[in-house]
C-alpha cells in the first residue's frame, strides 16, 4: 500500500512513500496544510537576507543528528552552521537522508576544532569593535536559563557531543552559557531538538533587540 485517499470531497492524496505532500489539505480535518518547499528559484533564494544567527557543533557523533540540524538551519535561515571536528559534513549520505534535501540551501563550513570555529567568528567584527559573540549550550553550574536572556544582533551558539557536551576549552572563550532547564529524570535532550529550541529563540530576540 502507498498511499491512502480521502473522500472525492476533500480531494487529498497523502503518499505513505517518503516523497512528501503532493496535493494541500489534511485528511482529517481539511485543513489547508503549508508542508510545501518555498514556491521560489533557488538562485533566488540564496540571495535573501539570513538572520545573523551562527551555529557551531562541536565533535557531534551522530551524522543523523547533524542532518536533522540542517534541516533546522534551513527553517531559521541562520547565516552559517560550523561542522567541527569529527562531526559529519557533506557529501555524506546519512546527512542527504535526514537534512530532506536542505544541505544545498544552509552556508556550511567544516573547522577542525570547534575552538577554531569560535575564534573565527570573534574575529569577524568590525575593526576597533568586538567580533560576533559566542554563547555555549551547556548545563552547567554557572548557565543561566535560554529564556532570560537578551539576545545581541548578531550571535553564534555552540552546541556540544551527545555524550560529552560542549569542550571545556571551548566554554573557556565562550561569552556566555545557557542551558535548557529540564524537568524529567534524564537530565539531557537530543541535540537536534536543543539546536531547534534555542534557535528559534534566538531568533525572536534578536528581532526584539534589533526593533
Amino acid at each position: 500500500m502507498t498511499g491512502l485517499k480521502a473522500s472525492k470531497e476533500e480531494g487529498d492524496f497523502i503518499p505513505l512513500t517518503g516523497k512528501g505532500r503532493q496535493k494541500k489539505g489534511d485528511m482529517e480535518t481539511n485543513f489547508e496544510v503549508r508542508s510545501f518547499d518555498a514556491a521560489i528559484p533557488p538562485d533566488e533564494y540564496r540571495k535573501l537576507p539570513r538572520n545573523p544567527l551562527y551555529i557551531i557543533l562541536d565533535n557531534l557523533r551522530s551524522a543523523f543528528n547533524v542532518g536533522a540540524i540542517f534541516r533546522t538551519c534551513d527553517a531559521l535561515r541562520v547565516s552559517g552552521l560550523y561542522l567541527c571536528g569529527c562531526t559529519a559534513f557533506p557529501p555524506h549520505v546519512k546527512l542527504a537522508k535526514t537534512s530532506l534535501g536542505t544541505i544545498d540551501y544552509v552556508p556550511w563550513k567544516h573547522f577542525e576544532t570547534a575552538l577554531e570555529a569560535v575564534q573565527f567568528l570573534k574575529g569577524r567584527g568590525i575593526p576597533g569593535k568586538p567580533g560576533i559573540p559566542v554563547w555555549a549550550a551547556e548545563t552547567t553550574s554557572h548557565s543561566k536559563p535560554y529564556y532570560q536572556m537578551s539576545y545581541p544582533p548578531e550571535l553564534g551558539l555552540v552546541f556540544g557531543n551527545e555524550a560529552l557536551g560542549v569542550s571545556r576549552e571551548v566554554l573557556e572563550v565562550c561569552d556566555e552559557i545557557i542551558e535548557i532547564p529540564l524537568y524529567g529524570f534524564k537530565n539531557s535532550l537530543n541535540v537536534a531538538t536543543s539546536v531547534g529550541i534555542i534557535g528559534f529563540k534566538a531568533i525572536e530576540g534578536m528581532a526584539i533587540n534589533n526593533n
